[in-house]
């Protein structure tokens, strides 16, 4: 119980950004500012909670360069999906682009910030990781599917089987205090998506976004909402797993490369 409880208070600090999200959709929804715009309100607020993250060094550049690339994959679907009438964004806002507000670029964002902060502060490792190229295969099959479901043929469960049998054989290793424990990768996703799904039915609640069964009054998410977030997670994970791979790459890299620097010059 003590572990589960120091796993907790780790697990809350790594959603720092997520919870300031969706107290800033709450207290925005009950209290009415007079002179701005919710959304354009939301914004500013995403922007310094950013900004006073990197200054108390609660996220490294690193992580922020990690989290501006979920923006830029954030707000292109959620371009593309208002779009095409999947959800929509009815309030006004000089933020808006094609309809969607950029904070909303900020709430996958968050999701980069919980998995970068929880992979520091969790020590988290992989075993039997696969390739890098087969990664990379699954991860755009997975994310352009978002796109092309519209049109022709919903690969999902596909791409489901695919993941399973590609991650079969892989754990991810995290530490709380002193202990080490294990777990598959493939269920880390599972739980990860259905608490998204959970955050995903408050946030709607409140506003931040309604699918087209909720402008008439708030319903919960359907649960098969679930299989997306699990999808969405997955591209999410392996985007931080490569990068972080990488980074590990350049520092071996470097630091081979000085260490024979150091013996060159030593004959």
């Amino acid at each position: 119980m003590k572990q589960l409880f120091y796993f907790g208070v780790e697990q809350a600090k790594a959603c720092l950004f997520p919870v300031i999200i969706f107290m800033t959709l709450a207290i925005t929804k009950m209290i009415e500012v007079p002179f701005i715009n919710r959304y354009d309100l939301i914004l500013f607020i995403c922007l310094v909670t950013q900004v006073l993250m990197v200054i108390f060094k609660l996220e490294t550049w690193d992580e922020v360069k990690v989290i501006c690339v979920f923006h830029l994959i954030g707000l292109s679907l959620e371009i593309y999906k208002v779009h095409m009438g999947s959800w929509s964004y009815p309030e006004e806002a000089y933020s808006k682009v094609f309809g969607v507000p950029l904070y909303s670029g900020f709430m996958y964002a968050s999701v980069a910030s919980y998995m970068c902060q929880a992979w520091r502060r969790l020590d988290l490792k992989l075993e039997h990781f696969p390739s890098s190229w087969l990664v990379l295969v699954l991860s755009a099959g997975i994310y352009f599917n978002f796109y092309t479901h519209h049109f022709i043929y919903d690969f999902r469960w596909i791409l489901k089987i695919a993941t399973l049998l590609i991650f079969i054989r892989t754990f991810v290793y995290f530490s709380v205090k002193d202990n080490t424990y294990k777990m598959p990768l493939s269920l880390s996703f599972l739980l990860i998506g259905f608490f998204i799904w959970v955050a995903e039915n408050i946030a709607t609640f409140f506003g931040a976004w309604s699918y087209p069964n909720q402008e008439g009054h708030w319903e919960i998410v359907h649960i098969g909402k679930i299989s997306s977030w699990f999808m969405l997670v997955i591209v999410s994970f392996l985007i931080v797993a490569l990068l972080k791979h990488v980074k590990e790459n350049r520092k071996k890299y470097v630091g081979e490369k000085s260490l024979y620097s150091k013996r060159w010059a030593e004959k």
